[in-house]
């Protein structure tokens, strides 16, 4: 297993939620600059009426950050 200091997760049920996941991820980064993502799993589960979409980001900080 890669070694990673943190842990993002972003989930969406609704339709127009997964529709605007790749920008909330997007977003993230831009606001995270530096972040070094070094393993994802992407999970979808679903009932009879929901449809649900995972995406689990696994990263390192920069070593400055983390001193902090």
């Amino acid at each position: 297993m890669v070694a990673f200091t943190g842990v993002k997760v972003f989930s969406a049920t609704k339709a127009w939620e997964r529709e605007q996941i790749s920008e909330r991820i997007n977003e993230w980064l831009a606001a995270n600059p530096g972040v070094d993502i070094v393993d994802k799993v992407v999970t979808q589960s679903s009932d009879s009426e929901f449809h649900c979409l995972t995406i689990t980001l696994f990263y390192n900080t920069p070593k400055q950050a983390r001193a902090s």
